[in-house]
């Protein structure tokens, strides 16, 4: 058997964006030579940036392109940002390549073609709202399309929840009492272009619960013989607690009659008969948040 070669595998998931005035590029770092040996000894990296022609030619972008060889090579995820003003206007190829420990090398990474493009203002005057939605975010900016990104409580991760093409989004997934922390970059992709804005400084805000459930609709009384039975359509609110009944004698003022459970009726068995009640319901969230009283209605106790 010849003795191994000890070639680190090419690189072949290399990307590369411009974010504010850098180019960002990444990509995974290879953990197996060429004849798929571990590698346990150190290597060495080499990037390189430089003019795309149309068509491409290997040899003449190498013999152009600008190197950057001082890449730390230990972690397995690599990440690196260079300035992009050199660049600017122009269609750039990016491509990396592996040396092993004795300076061998597989050769060059998938090529990455970018566009690069003036960069995009970050967001500005980003706020936070409690609405009965959620949280409803608003900033100023000129980017054709904005990604949101949010981190609850303490945690040290930030995903990306939604995009939109408005300077405006309500998280309708919010949950009150929590921590959240938001920011918004601009974005323009196409073709060659990933351009992205560098991200504002995040926005906090803890909901509450400060919203009553829906007015109650629909109530309809019915008299009977030593009593009056009140109903009404069943609320849609989430956090429903139930329901207040209000009664007024004749012209007199409301009165709180009784609060009931989740089911939308009440028996009044407390009329006199011939005389005239006015009937009025509310719905009571689980905070003790109180809708507006429903539209009157008048009956006539049998």
């Amino acid at each position: 058997m010849p003795p191994a070669l000890h070639i680190p595998q090419r690189v072949a998931d290399l990307s590369a964006s411009e974010r504010g005035s850098q180019i960002f590029v990444q990509f995974t770092l290879p953990t197996h030579t060429t004849e798929s040996l571990e590698i346990n000894k150190p290597v060495r990296i080499e990037l390189r940036v430089g003019p795309a022609g149309r068509p491409f030619d290997l040899e003449a972008w190498e013999a152009n392109a600008k190197p950057f060889t001082d890449i730390p090579a230990d972690q397995g995820t690599i990440k690196y940002d260079l300035p992009a003003a050199e660049w600017l206007g122009k269609d750039v190829g990016i491509g990396v390549r592996i040396f092993g420990a004795n300076g061998r090398t597989a050769g060059w990474s998938n090529l990455f073609t970018l566009s690069v493009v003036p960069p995009l203002a970050k967001p500005t005057n980003l706020k936070a709202a409690d609405v009965r939605e959620g949280v409803q975010l608003t900033w100023e900016g000129e980017s054709p399309h904005y990604r949101i990104f949010r981190r609850v409580a303490e945690e040290s991760s930030a995903p990306a929840i939604a995009e939109t093409e408005r300077p405006e989004y309500v998280d309708r997934a919010a949950d009150y009492g929590i921590p959240y922390h938001y920011s918004v970059e601009g974005f323009r992709t196409g073709g060659d272009i990933h351009v992205f804005s560098d991200l504002p400084a995040e926005v906090t805000i803890i909901t509450r619960d400060t919203y009553a459930p829906p007015t109650p609709v629909g109530v309809v009384v019915v008299p009977s013989i030593g009593s009056i039975e009140l109903m009404w359509e069943r609320s849609t609110a989430s956090d429903l607690a139930g329901y207040r009944v209000y009664r007024a004698q004749g012209e007199g003022a409301f009165e709180k009659l009784a609060d009931t459970r989740e089911t939308p009726s009440y028996s009044d068995r407390t009329v006199q008969a011939g005389k005239t009640y006015r009937y009025t319901i509310t719905a009571v969230d689980k905070l003790a948040n109180e809708s507006e009283k429903s539209a009157p209605v008048t009956v006539s106790a049998q």
